[in-house]
C-alpha cells in the first residue's frame, strides 16, 4: 500500500484496485450469431477449419496446365484438350504432351502438375507452344495451402476483426459462438447537470457530457448501453436509480459523480444501502482518486464527476471489466513503449496518467504532455493521442527517457 498522509487512510495502489475490480469475473453465457454479425464480438469457443483451403490443387494464374515431362525443351508443343475454369473443372485427366486451358482459381485436373502463364505461350488452334522455360510445380496452390481441415484457426477469447470473420467464413462457419454482450447501465449525478441543447445560460449549469463518452467506450468493446438518466443529489433518487439498474439486469452499473466524500456525494452510502459492498474506494491515481467499486445486488463502478477523470478511469477499470466479462484475451492495461518528448518532474504517491500528444522521432513514438492537465478540461482530452503513465514515486526524467503509454486512438 502507498504511504498515505499521517492521520488519513492510505490510498489503494492502482494495480491492487485493478486486481480487485477484475478478480472473480466470469465470462458471460455464449450465444450463436451469424458470422456476418460477428465483427467486434469475442469468441466463446475456438474456431477450427471445417474444410481445407483450397479444397483441391488450384491454379494461381491464367494459363495452361500440363504434366511436366522429365525434361522440358523450349519451345515445347502441347495438344490442347479442354478447359478448366473456376467452378467448372475439366472432366478428365491430362496425359503426356497434353494441356488444358486453365484460369485463376480453377481446379488443376488430374495428371497436371504445372501451370505455365499465358504470356509465356503461343497458341494456334489446338496447339499450345511454351516459349519461355517454367519450373515444375509453378503457379499451383496445393490443396490445404492456406489451412487444412481440422486446423485450429482462432482461439476462444479472440475479439473478432474483419479479417477473423473472413477466415471463419472461409472455414465454412455460418455461425459463431460468442460471449453475450455485457449490459452497462450509466447514470450521471448532480443538481447542476442539464442535457445538451437545454442550457439556459445560468452560471450554475453544467452541460452533461460524461455519459456520452462512457457509452462510446463501452460500445467500443462490445457492450450494450442503457442510459439511466440524470440523477439529482438526493439519497432517495440515487437509491431509486440503483434499483432501476438492478431491475434491468445490468452486468455493470456505471455512475459518474457523487463518488467523493462531500455532503452531496451520495453514491457510496446509496450503494451500501442497496446491498453493494464496496471493495475499492480512493485510489492512488491522478486523475480519478475517488473511484469506487463494489459487488452484491449488482456490480457497480463509481467514477468521478470530472469528465477527464471519468474517461481515464473508464479506460483503466471499466474496459477491463467488460473485456473479462466477454472472456477476451487482452491485458488489463494495454500499454506500449515510447519516449518522453520533454522533461518530467519527480512524481508523488499517486500514479499519474498524463494526457499527451504522440509524434515520431527516428521511427519511435514520442509522448509529449499537453500543457493543460486539469481534470475538467475536455478540450485537452480531445487533443490527446495517449495517456503517458508516470508510476508512483517515479524519479525526474529527461527528454528521450523510456516511458509507457496507453494509446487513445486504437
Amino acid at each position: 500500500m502507498s504511504a498515505g498522509v499521517p492521520g488519513k487512510p492510505a490510498l489503494m495502489p492502482v494495480a491492487d484496485a485493478l486486481d480487485l475490480v477484475t478478480s472473480g469475473l466470469s465470462t458471460l453465457p455464449a450465444e450463436s450469431i451469424p458470422v456476418a454479425d460477428a465483427v467486434g464480438r469475442v469468441l466463446a469457443e475456438p474456431v477450427q477449419a471445417r474444410r481445407s483451403q483450397p479444397p483441391a490443387d488450384m491454379s494461381a494464374m491464367d494459363g495452361y496446365a500440363f504434366a511436366f515431362p522429365t525434361t522440358l525443351d523450349i519451345p515445347a508443343e502441347l495438344n490442347l484438350i479442354g478447359e478448366s475454369a473456376a467452378g467448372r473443372p475439366f472432366e478428365g485427366a491430362v496425359g503426356p504432351g497434353e494441356t488444358v486451358r486453365i484460369f485463376t482459381g480453377a481446379v488443376v485436373p488430374p495428371g497436371a502438375d504445372t501451370v505455365v502463364i499465358q504470356e509465356n505461350t503461343a497458341r494456334s488452334g489446338a496447339r499450345v507452344t511454351i516459349t519461355i522455360p517454367v519450373a515444375r510445380g509453378r503457379n499451383i496452390r496445393k490443396a490445404g495451402f492456406d489451412f487444412q481441415a481440422g486446423a485450429a484457426l482462432l482461439p476462444a477469447g479472440t475479439r473478432l476483426t474483419a479479417r477473423d470473420v473472413m477466415l471463419a467464413a472461409a472455414a465454412n462457419h455460418p455461425t459463431l459462438a460468442v460471449a453475450r454482450r455485457p449490459r452497462v447501465g450509466i447514470i450521471q449525478t448532480g443538481d447542476e447537470l442539464v442535457y445538451p441543447g437545454t442550457a439556459t445560460g445560468a452560471p450554475s449549469e453544467v452541460v452533461v457530457s460524461n455519459v456520452y463518452g462512457l457509452a462510446a467506450l463501452a460500445r467500443g468493446v462490445g457492450a450494450e448501453v442503457i442510459d439511466l438518466g440524470l440523477v439529482r443529489d438526493s439519497m432517495e433518487e440515487t437509491r431509486a436509480a440503483i434499483r432501476r439498474a438492478a431491475g434491468q439486469g445490468v452486468d455493470v452499473l456505471v455512475s459518474s459523480g457523487g463518488a467523493s466524500v462531500g455532503e452531496h456525494d451520495l453514491m457510496a452510502p446509496a450503494l451500501t444501502a442497496e446491498g453493494v459492498t464496496l471493495s475499492v474506494h480512493k485510489i492512488a491515481l491522478r486523475p480519478g482518486k475517488p473511484l469506487m467499486y463494489g459487488t452484491g445486488t449488482l456490480r457497480a463502478l463509481g467514477l468521478p464527476g470530472n469528465p477527464v477523470s471519468a474517461y481515464v478511469c473508464a479506460i483503466l477499470f471499466l474496459l477491463p471489466i467488460l473485456r473479462r466479462l466477454q472472456g477476451e484475451n487482452a491485458p488489463l492495461m494495454p500499454t506500449r513503449p515510447a519516449r518522453l518528448g520533454t522533461s518530467m518532474p519527480a512524481n508523488d504517491s499517486r500514479m499519474d496518467f498524463v494526457r499527451a500528444r504522440l509524434s515520431l522521432a527516428e521511427g519511435l513514438p514520442v509522448a509529449t504532455p499537453l500543457p493543460a492537465q486539469d481534470s475538467s478540461m475536455l478540450s485537452a482530452l480531445a487533443l490527446a493521442d495517449c495517456l503517458l503513465i508516470r508510476p508512483s514515486f517515479a524519479p525526474a526524467a529527461e527528454p528521450g527517457a523510456p516511458c509507457e503509454i496507453i494509446p487513445l486512438n486504437g
